[in-house]
């Protein structure tokens, strides 16, 4: 976090940058470190929190090692919600109208996972859902992308899609803040659930789990964080992927455990991936988003792989 508030393409001390944010002595310095850096750094460590905190809960729901959080398509629903609204101008009528949309398409692909899922379905059900709702909203964007009068407008939604935490401000954080971190406390209660849930499903109502609330908890939290994200930085995947893996030995495979540390380890993830958007060729504004696919994708294949050997 103190890394991501020293360092960016302006060679500045870090003294001054610490004296410019604490005692405000230089007021140019002290706009940037307090209406730029500041904002940019705490959505990278909630985004990247409640993304790593996210898969950890996706993947001991499932007990699947490749679930991630995009897996039920609330990540679409909200980019949908987003082009929508850049394509039909309200994201210039007022700053939040593009968050806004977002957090609504993920609100509303809650409610049809809801719907397609049913009250007891089980994980596959679940998974189907998701994927029927994520080739929806993805048939979607490009629809509106590929009927767009406006060149601009789809460029600039096109941009957005790259995922990014350029120009962010305290608005954004005040928006996404509430539902993240109300997503990750209620996807955290849920530990001990998923520590019974290892052992079974049958297993896990034995011991008292009710696995309708669980699973209504689960799609709740992981639709208020991931849209929550989407809706204030774009399309930012592989963090929920990556994460639990790189941690789970570390925790003995519990998945209680694995809760908090992918968290940490998601906010340092993400923090860390946007310090170097900042110093790898800045005059061309790479996005966060594109980073953490180049670092992702490989690391899928390789759990593809590792996995596939498993099975021999």
């Amino acid at each position: 976090m103190l890394a991501s508030l020293l360092i960016g393409p302006a060679n500045v001390p870090p003294v001054q940058s610490l004296r410019a944010l604490f005692l405000a002595d230089d007021p140019l310095m002290a706009l940037v470190m307090r209406e730029l850096r500041l904002p940019r750094s705490l959505l990278a460590a909630l985004i990247g929190a409640g993304l790593g905190l996210s898969g950890a809960v996706m993947q001991g729901y499932l007990r699947n090692p490749l679930a991630e959080p995009g897996l039920l398509g609330v990540s679409g629903a909200a980019a949908l919600g987003a082009v929508i609204t850049l394509q039909t101008g309200l994201a210039s009528t007022f700053a939040l109208a593009l968050p806004m949309a977002a957090l609504l398409g993920a609100g509303l692909a809650v409610g049809l996972l809801a719907l397609l899922a049913g009250p007891r379905g089980g994980s596959l059900t679940l998974i189907l859902a998701g994927i029927g709702v994520s080739a929806f909203a993805g048939a979607g964007v490009t629809l509106v992308l590929n009927l767009s009068p406006d060149p601009f407008a789809a460029n600039e939604a096109l941009f957005w899609l790259m995922g990014s935490l350029t120009d962010r401000s305290w608005s954004h954080v005040a928006l996404a803040a509430p539902f993240i971190l109300g997503g990750m406390a209620l996807l955290a209660t849920q530990a001990r659930a998923l520590d019974a849930l290892t052992l079974g499903e049958d297993a896990a109502a034995s011991l008292g789990i009710d696995l309708v609330r669980l699973r209504l908890v689960v799609m709740l939290g992981l639709a208020s964080v991931v849209g929550a994200a989407t809706a204030v930085a774009g399309a930012i995947g592989f963090v929920g992927l990556v994460v639990p893996h790189l941690l789970r030995r570390a925790v003995r495979a519990r998945p209680a455990a694995l809760l908090v540390a992918s968290a940490l380890g998601g906010a340092a993830m993400v923090l860390a991936a946007d310090i170097a958007v900042r110093l790898i060729m800045p005059e061309r504004d790479l996005k966060l988003g594109v980073l953490m696919a180049i670092i992702g994708a490989p690391f899928f294949l390789h759990l593809i792989f590792r996995h596939r050997l498993t099975q021999v």
